[in-house]
């Protein structure tokens, strides 16, 4: 096995992958794809991502894909709402079905008096075809047919058990409003089969290390909503596709032959970290980007996230949106004054990106 490598060397190549050292003067289509997607249950989420990314980000970049349909808003890894290349979804999306129908199972069955969820998932499909409803109004359509059923729970059964693509206006920078559904393969169009099984789940699993290298195995699971995959990480360790490393603390870790790691010593200016980011919010390797009981300290009641504060590539501190649009910031440890000034230039950085007028996002 090799020499452990350093935490800081881990935490650099993670931040350097998700370019999160340096913004990137790229397309956000192509900072999406590297990311695997960015969560957006919280819809302006992705923007924030994409602007702690991308130099000069401009949200009409992103507006205009998810009009134009090459990205998409839709429930996958975890049954948690992806931002992601529609392209990607379609082959991701039935990987992330066996999570998906356990909570039809585990969440949504228990509340059910006598409907089928079966039924309940072909009526949605009758309903959906060819037309868009919001989540409120399929429910009550749904009703009218399972009238003994609460129509929350039947929305929330037609979400697991479909591909269902939120659409805009919700989702964009402006947007506003409750979920509003179409079938996916009527909103993006159909494509090329899916690859399925094992080699579809090795495609996932090369994405994330991508991304995300170096990585444990439990890292990989957790992200994917998925177990069982140490087999097929070894599997691919032996076809000389990925390379083992050991971790600062002998963690057994995974990345793709050639990738190469960061400098320890590289840069970490401070970042303003969007809410939910992968980066830091669903990581069983969050160490190397945040102390356990620091991170313990974000976490809130209502799983809502706050956006997170990076100083030196670690998790320092929170930023909330109040609302009036202020930024507002919470410190979870010291920084040192250099680094409380990169704080202050990225906190004013996004009042900047917050304040300007609709009008600057147009095409």
């Amino acid at each position: 096995m090799s020499e452990p490598i350093t935490l800081r060397q881990w935490n650099r190549t993670l931040l350097s992958r998700q370019h999160l050292l340096e913004r990137v003067d790229e397309d956000a289509i192509e900072v999406l794809d590297r990311c695997v997607g960015l969560q957006s249950q919280d819809p302006r989420a992705a923007f924030f991502g994409l602007w702690s990314r991308i130099e000069g980000f401009d949200p009409a970049e992103l507006d205009e894909l998810l009009t134009e349909r090459e990205v998409v808003r839709i429930a996958l890894l975890r049954s948690t709402v992806f931002l992601i290349d529609a392209e990607d979804a379609r082959w991701i999306r039935p990987l992330a079905e066996p999570i998906l129908r356990r909570e039809i199972a585990e969440a949504h069955v228990p509340r059910l008096v006598d409907a089928d969820p079966s039924r309940v998932i072909a009526d949605a499909a009758e309903l959906l075809a060819g037309r868009e409803l919001s989540g409120a109004d399929l429910g009550k359509q749904l009703a009218l047919q399972h009238p003994a059923e609460n129509p929350s729970t039947l929305t929330g059964i037609a979400r697991c058990g479909l591909p269902l693509v939120q659409v805009p206006p919700r989702g964009l920078w402006r947007g506003r409003g409750a979920p509003t559904y179409r079938l996916f393969d009527e909103w993006a169009g159909p494509g090329e089969p899916a690859v399925e099984g094992e080699d579809a789940r090795a495609d996932l699993i090369r994405l994330y290390l991508r991304g995300f290298g170096p990585a444990t195995v439990k890292a990989i699971q957790t992200w994917a909503g998925m177990t069982g995959l140490k087999a097929l990480v070894e599997k691919m360790e032996a076809d000389w596709e990925l390379v083992r490393l050991t971790g600062p603390n002998g963690e057994i870790l995974y990345d793709l032959d050639g990738l190469g790691l960061a400098d320890a010593d590289a840069p970490a200016p401070a970042r303003l970290v969007a809410p939910f980011d992968h980066v830091i919010g669903v990581s069983a390797d969050r160490a190397r980007v945040a102390d356990p009981e620091l991170f313990r300290r974000t976490v809130t009641p209502n799983g809502r996230s706050p956006g997170f504060v990076f100083a030196d590539g670690f998790l320092a501190g929170t930023w909330h949106l109040d609302a009036d649009a202020g930024v507002r910031i919470e410190m979870l440890r010291e920084v040192s004054k250099a680094e409380e000034r990169e704080i202050d230039a990225e906190v004013e950085r996004l009042r900047e990106f917050l304040s300007r007028p609709s009008a600057d996002y147009a095409r």
